[in-house]
């Protein structure tokens, strides 16, 4: 890929919007680097309690939890650090290196371990050709990554010959093609009414700014170029062992509690920040996770695993 300028998306001309349709890695560093000044806000990201539940459960839920804590482990995709962080501070693993065809990104994470106090070693690199030695990691992870990688075979080829022999690779947060569908139409939804809504006489102290739901929509068009697969279960498990994995396994969740998130996140992202205080997270927080335990205690029993939004996928390089 040629050297790219940095602008953000918010102010990205339409020549270099239509230059990152044609290029989807373009795409990816402008709008991850866009996106890395308030991602952490944007998806609730932070590295208490909450967040270190979710990951080591999503981790523990497709892998288990035998073998911790890993020894070395690098986070490829890693954005703001967190899925990796988040396992440090779980005791999943030991230590980290992080790596993101973001620069912005990058940066990010690794402001975020100083701030945990954490020494991680971050490199910008593409997920298809990984800048480490074979036999280099105990762990490879990553969350919500593979779907924005073009080659997702020669990227888990990569994670298998950096991994050393038995070591495992976790990813997680990767979208189903029926649970992608019926988020994007729920979000859609969301957005064309609130912005509607909002310009009521009533309401318009709710709305955001002209200007600022402009740059939103310029950011959801590159959006829809770094979102590049949807995933079928089954169909991910093949690909991965035809990468070489061995002691390959998926796993899916969140039905309703994707039903219930995506509206959410997006009337969240449609309205002044200030608006929306203590109260509205918690009832957001407490709903989901409500309605996640719904769909772990209920309703994995008897849906079909490739109707919920998430997949993940484990597996290990042969010994």
């Amino acid at each position: 890929m040629p050297a790219a300028p940095n602008p953000t998306v918010a102010s990205a001309t339409a020549e270099q919007v239509e230059a990152a349709w044609k290029d989807p890695k373009l795409a990816n560093v402008l709008y991850h680097d866009w996106e890395a000044g308030s991602y952490d806000e944007k998806w609730s990201i932070s590295f208490d309690q909450r967040c270190i539940d979710y990951a080591r459960d999503r981790f523990a839920h497709v892998a288990g939890a035998d073998g911790w804590p890993y020894g070395r482990a690098l986070e490829l995709g890693c954005g703001t650090g967190f899925f990796l962080l988040n396992l440090k501070l779980a005791g999943v693993l030991d230590s980290g290196a992080v790596t993101d065809l973001s620069p912005g990104m990058v940066e990010v994470a690794r402001r975020n371990a100083a701030n945990l106090g954490f020494d991680i070693e971050g490199r910008v690199a593409d997920a298809e050709s990984i800048p480490y030695d074979a036999d280099s990691f105990d762990l490879v992870v990553g969350h919500a990554v593979l779907h924005h990688i073009p080659d997702v075979e020669q990227a888990l080829r990569e994670v298998l010959r950096v991994l050393k022999p038995g070591g495992r690779f976790v990813f997680a947060g990767e979208p189903t093609r029926y649970g992608d569908l019926i988020a994007r139409r729920l979000s859609r939804l969301t957005w064309w009414a609130t912005t509607r809504i909002t310009r009521l006489d009533r309401l318009k102290s709710w709305s955001r700014p002209k200007t600022e739901l402009d740059a939103s929509s310029r950011a959801a068009a590159l959006e829809a170029v770094v979102d590049l697969h949807t995933f079928d279960p089954a169909e991910l498990r093949r690909l991965a062992e035809r990468a070489g994995a061995a002691d390959v396994a998926t796993r899916t969740d969140e039905l309703t509690a994707a039903w219930f998130g995506w509206p959410v996140r997006t009337f969240e992202a449609a309205v002044p920040r200030e608006k929306l205080g203590f109260g509205w997270a918690m009832f957001a927080y407490t709903n989901w996770q409500r309605l996640h335990r719904l769909d772990s205690a209920v309703l994995a029993r008897f849906v079909p695993a490739r109707l919920f939004y998430n997949v993940e996928i484990t597996g290990t390089k042969p010994a």
